[in-house]
C-alpha cells in the first residue's frame, strides 16, 4: 500500500493510510477492530464517539485550535467517529454572536469563513479516513427566518447531517452569558415563560428541519440554578413530553451533551436525569457529544457521560446519524 508523508501526533509518527497507529507508544487499531488506549482495551461498542463536536478556533470565534489539531486529538484519544458540527453563519449582521460583533466580523466574513469550513472539513475527512470516520456537519440556529435560511444552506453546501439546536429565543442568544440570559427572562415575561417559549421554538425547529440530531435538549437551564424544580412544572413537562414524542416519531438521535459538565455550576449533562429517564422509556436513541471548543476540552468527561448512559440503560453501540443522500 502506498504511504503518504507521516503525520506526527504528540511526537509519534502516524501513517495516514495505515490501519493502525501508535500513540504514546500504545497500539491503537482504527475502525472495526478492538482498541487499546494507554494499555487499556476498549471494546468497539464502548469506544468513544462524538455526535456533536469539533468546534475550532479556525472557524468559531469563541473556540481554540485549528480544525486539523482538533481531529488529530480525536485520533489520539481513540475516537471511532466524530461529527464536526461548526456553527452556521448568521443571515444578517444583527444576528451575529456578541463576540463576533465585538470583533468586527460582519455577515459576509462569517459566511465566507463557513464555506471555507465545509471545504476544509471535507479535505480532512478524506485525509484521515483510515484513522477515524469524520462527518462534515453543522449546528443550526433558530433565529428569524431560519425555516427558509437553513434548508437553503443545506441544499447548497450539502453537509452529511445537521444538529438542530436552539441558542436563541426570539432572536436573543440566551446562553451567551448570564446577563443575556436575564435579558431573555425579562423579555419573555419571566423564567417560566422563557422555558415554555424555548420548548415551543424547539418543537417548531424539529418539525421544520427534521435534524438527524437534536442538540443539548434542555440547554434552557444553562443559567438557572433551580432548573430541577422548574422542569417539574406541568406546563413545562407537557412541552418536554410533546417534543420527545416528536423526536421518537421522527426517529432522531439526541445529543448527550457533555459540555454542561465543564461550565461553572454544571452538575449533569444536557439531557438532565429526569428527562433522560423519559427518553429511555420512549426508546429514543442517545449518543454522547463533547461539544468541544478546543483540544483541551475534547473528550473531557466522556468516560463519565458513557457511564451515566450505561447506568440509565442505554446501549453503547452508538448509532451513527442518518445522513443526507446527495448525488
Amino acid at each position: 500500500m502506498k504511504m503518504t508523508k507521516p503525520t506526527s501526533i504528540h511526537g509519534q509518527s502516524v501513517p495516514i493510510h495505515d490501519q493502525s497507529v501508535s500513540i504514546h507508544d500504545q497500539p491503537v487499531s482504527i475502525h472495526d477492530q478492538p482498541v487499546s488506549i494507554y494499555g487499556q482495551p476498549v471494546p468497539i461498542h464502548g469506544q468513544p464517539v462524538s455526535i456533536h463536536g469539533g468546534h475550532s478556533g479556525q472557524f468559531c470565534h469563541h473556540a481554540r485550535n485549528t480544525l486539523e489539531e482538533i481531529i488529530l486529538r480525536y485520533i489520539a484519544l481513540g475516537f471511532k467517529w466524530v461529527g464536526i458540527t461548526e456553527h452556521l453563519y448568521p443571515p444578517s449582521d444583527a444576528l451575529r454572536y456578541p463576540d463576533e460583533a465585538e470583533s468586527g466580523l460582519n455577515q459576509y466574513c462569517l459566511q465566507k469563513q463557513f464555506r471555507h469550513y465545509i471545504v476544509t472539513c471535507r479535505s480532512l475527512q478524506k485525509k484521515y479516513q483510515n484513522l477515524i470516520k469524520i462527518f462534515t456537519a453543522f449546528e443550526t440556529e433558530t433565529y428569524a427566518d431560519y425555516q427558509t435560511f437553513v434548508p437553503a444552506v443545506i441544499q447548497e453546501l450539502q453537509p452529511d447531517y445537521i444538529v438542530g439546536s436552539v441558542h436563541h429565543v426570539d432572536n436573543l442568544c440566551f446562553d451567551y452569558s448570564r446577563e443575556y440570559y436575564q435579558e431573555a427572562v425579562r423579555r419573555a415575561g419571566g423564567i417560566h415563560e422563557l422555558y415554555c417559549r424555548y420548548f415551543d421554538i424547539q418543537y417548531e425547529m424539529i418539525q421544520a428541519l427534521s435534524p438527524a440530531v437534536v442538540g443539548h435538549f434542555d440547554l434552557i437551564r444553562v443559567f438557572d440554578d433551580h432548573y430541577q424544580e422548574r422542569i417539574k412544572s406541568r406546563e413545562i413537562q407537557k412541552r418536554i413530553t410533546r417534543n420527545l414524542e416528536l423526536i421518537q416519531q421522527k426517529d432522531l438521535i439526541m445529543d448527550f451533551n457533555l459540555r454542561a459538565l465543564i461550565k461553572a455550576g454544571g452538575s449533569e449533562p444536557y439531557i438532565s436525569a429526569p428527562i433522560l429517564a423519559r427518553v429511555r422509556e420512549l426508546n429514543i436513541k442517545v449518543v454522547p457529544g463533547d461539544d468541544s471548543h478546543g483540544t483541551q476540552e475534547l473528550g473531557v468527561n466522556m468516560e463519565k457521560g458513557i457511564a451515566i448512559l450505561k447506568q440509565a440503560g442505554f446501549s453503547t453501540r452508538w448509532p451513527e446519524p442518518a445522513l443526507y443522500k446527495w448525488n
